[in-house]
């Protein structure tokens, strides 16, 4: 069976223990305020003037032309609306129909470890081959300082080979947070024209970078032909719960990606599209602010995990933040992540559920790390703080 050994996802277990205990939720990844009444009150409209059947199969046209409109205003990128724009249903249903489409069996995909957990699925769904390069925090990194997590360049040189077929990227990279650099770019871009390898980026966290800058894989050397790019208003306009996403690129595997998503949800959201649009044109206040809001809520979590007695690795970007329990006396993060609710009323999520598995003899990554979300209330975080001291300190 392809899905085997997958199951219930974590977040999906973590909320579920959450609202058995009644503990504070910080493991999954959703904010506990809703966005712009500018995008919800458009939602609203939509719905009333009777945009609630099946929108056109590649979306609706004015969010096509708004996400065309938000590459070329933020990121100088020109995409064609009509045919090198698809609307899906969030961004997983666009990273899982972009494998199906792209991927035959046994083919390779290339991701970084820790791995987004639909990553997984999606490249075993495919019948493909994950290929994980793993990244390390930096062990020179202090304290209240953001953490660097770096990958070896030989073992993402060694990653390539003649069944690679693509290179799965997430920056800004949930979980670390980390941010890719100009200068790690190219070396990913250089090994993707060398081996004649598709790239698709993850880039829902594009909005949310406290350090560095986003940067698109796409605009690379040789890149534009061969990269789709993937991301959604989940996150920029916390609207989670409506999965408006979209993939952009070359007209030809737009195309293909759309052959796969047509048999999946076929189309979604038809009110909640529109409204999307108007979110993607939102003033630059509103960006600055959001992302402001959320580097003020990062601070605050990473202080009240260090005073906690946690080894914090503060994220360049994302809403997470990862931190070590050794200090705490743990070293199992699922074991430390099922205690926590009932011991301190907190809700987090075992970092070790994002890392593929070591090889025999090998230590296993990530076991002692385990994922806070930030994206909640102040009073939320400072609480949560109070509580984790408490417990053990």
């Amino acid at each position: 069976m392809k899905l085997q050994g997958f199951g219930t996802t974590i977040f999906a277990k973590m909320s579920a223990l959450a609202t058995e205990t009644g503990a504070l939720n910080l493991g999954q990844g959703f904010p506990d305020s809703d966005g712009p009444t500018a995008v919800s009150d458009a939602a609203i409209q939509a719905i009333r003037d009777g945009i609630n059947q099946y929108s056109p199969g590649p979306g609706h046209p004015d969010l096509r032309q708004a996400i065309a409109e938000h590459q070329q205003r933020f990121w100088n990128q020109t995409v064609d609306p009509d045919s090198e724009v698809l609307v899906t249903a969030g961004a997983t249903e666009a990273i899982a129909a972009t494998l199906l489409a792209l991927c035959e069996p046994d083919d390779e995909v290339i991701v970084f470890d820790p791995t987004y957990d639909s990553y997984a699925a999606g490249i075993s769904m495919a019948q493909a081959v994950i290929r994980p390069v793993t990244l390390r925090p930096d062990p020179t990194s202090l304290a209240g300082v953001s953490t660097t997590y770096e990958f070896d360049e030989a073992e993402l040189r060694a990653a390539f080979g003649p069944k690679t077929r693509l290179f799965l990227l997430n920056t800004p990279h949930n979980p670390t947070g980390k941010v890719f650099t100009s200068k790690e770019l190219d070396l990913i871009a250089e090994l993707c024209v060398q081996h004649d390898v598709i790239a698709v980026t993850d880039e829902v966290y594009e909005h949310l970078v406290f350090e560095g800058r986003h940067r698109l894989l796409t605009q690379k050397p040789g890149m534009a032909e061969r990269t789709l790019t993937i991301s959604s208003g989940g996150k920029t306009f916390s609207f989670t719960g409506w999965k408006i996403g979209w993939v952009s690129g070359p007209a030809e595997l737009v195309a293909a990606v759309r052959t796969a998503k047509q048999f999946l949800t076929f189309v979604n959201g038809a009110p909640f599209q529109p409204a999307i649009a108007v979110g993607l044109r939102l003033e630059d206040e509103y960006y600055h602010n959001f992302v402001n809001d959320l580097r003020a809520k990062r601070d605050l979590l990473c202080a009240a995990l260090e005073r906690a007695g946690f080894l914090v690795h503060q994220p360049q970007g994302t809403y997470f933040v990862t931190a070590d329990i050794t200090p705490l006396g743990y070293e199992d993060g699922i074991e430390f992540c099922l205690e926590l609710p009932r011991r301190a009323g907190v809700v987090a999520v075992p970092s070790r559920v994002f890392y593929q598995q070591a090889p025999e003899g090998e230590t296993q990554p990530g076991n002692s790390l385990v994922r806070f979300c930030f994206a909640k209330s102040d009073a939320t975080l400072t609480e949560s703080g109070e509580r984790l001291k408490e417990a053990f300190q």
